[in-house]
């Protein structure tokens, strides 16, 4: 019994060492990059095998140039983002680790996993394996920094507050238009009628509302992929299959397709009352219904790929 309970000490001890020692090299690492980069072997060492007292998330990625995964690089300054947040964080413990794992360096761990896509986030707990709710939703929640903070603390309890490095570039966009708007308006000081001009409040409305029911704004919160190409068949997807989720390319489609219904609209409406002859108000009355019916239609199919189901179209399957 007493040989029993000091072989039991033993290797209770000899797992307190080696714990201390995969945490002490992940601190190391962690000192030097804030995300470490794994191959198959430091995966299965610090990932995989026990013991762990501490959490890991992983970004599965491709950055080699041959990969062409233009999606992987976005994502990745997203990742190095939070993870630098983090590292610098005063809150910053052993408690949660970031790490990547690229295709090229660890094509057997994407083996090991049954994952054919890149870019993934999961996160591995520090006591049994990964639940669904572990796996990000990338497609649904996209990869700004901030979302993926919310889904650390989700999974860990652990709160990391995104610190981006300073952009300049919109404060300096702002004032070089700020500063051409007041140039245009002191150089005209005498005649500033155009400001009354109903035209250019009606297009600077239309251009408004033609971007914000585009789904610009969802981009700029949510930060989603431009499109998505599927690493097995190499084919682009421009529209995201769900309701829940769009991608940047699909919001520009939507807005040229929304901008031509609009011009079909106007042009119908320059037909019946501009006092133009017969044969020009006919060529446009023409192009508008022919704008409307084409376009309209190329929308409603855009809305019938997103809501399955959805029993009605036009022109267009």
């Amino acid at each position: 019994s007493l040989q029993t309970l000091l072989s039991t000490l033993t290797f209770l001890l000899s797992l307190q060492t080696l714990l201390s020692e995969k945490v002490g090299q992940l601190m190391d690492w962690t000192g030097r990059r804030a995300v470490i980069r794994m191959n198959g072997e430091k995966f299965r060492r610090f990932v995989k095998a026990p013991p762990r007292n501490y959490s890991v998330v992983i970004m599965f990625t491709a950055l080699q140039p041959q990969r062409q995964c233009g999606v992987c690089k976005q994502a990745d300054d997203e990742y190095q983002i939070l993870a630098n947040s983090w590292r610098y964080s005063t809150a910053f413990t052993n408690k949660v680790f970031f790490a990547t794992v690229d295709f090229d360096e660890g094509s057997d761990v994407f083996q090991m996993l049954n994952m054919n896509s890149a870019p993934s986030f999961i996160h591995f707990p520090a006591k049994g394996k990964p639940k669904k709710s572990d796996s990000y939703e990338l497609q649904v929640r996209g990869f700004a920094a901030e979302q993926l903070a919310r889904w650390v603390g989700d999974r860990t309890d652990v709160q990391i507050r995104v610190i981006r490095p300073p952009n300049y570039a919109g404060p300096l966009m702002l004032g070089f238009l700020l500063a051409v708007i007041g140039g245009l308006a002191y150089l005209r000081r005498n005649n500033l009628e155009f400001l009354y001009n109903k035209n250019v409040w009606a297009f600077s409305a239309l251009c408004f509302c033609l971007i914000m029911t585009s789904g610009q704004m969802w981009n700029h919160i949510r930060g989603p992929p431009y499109a998505h190409k599927n690493p097995t068949t190499g084919q682009v997807s421009y529209i995201h299959g769900s309701s829940q989720a769009q991608f940047v390319a699909e919001t520009h489609i939507v807005l040229l397709f929304n901008s031509a219904v609009t011009m079909g609209m106007v042009l119908l409406h320059e037909a019946a009352t501009s006092d133009m002859d017969i044969g020009k108000r006919k060529i446009m009355c023409v192009a508008g219904i022919g704008l409307v019916m084409l376009f309209f239609s190329w929308l409603l199919s855009i809305f019938r790929a997103k809501y399955h189901g959805y029993p009605y179209s036009f022109l267009l399957s």
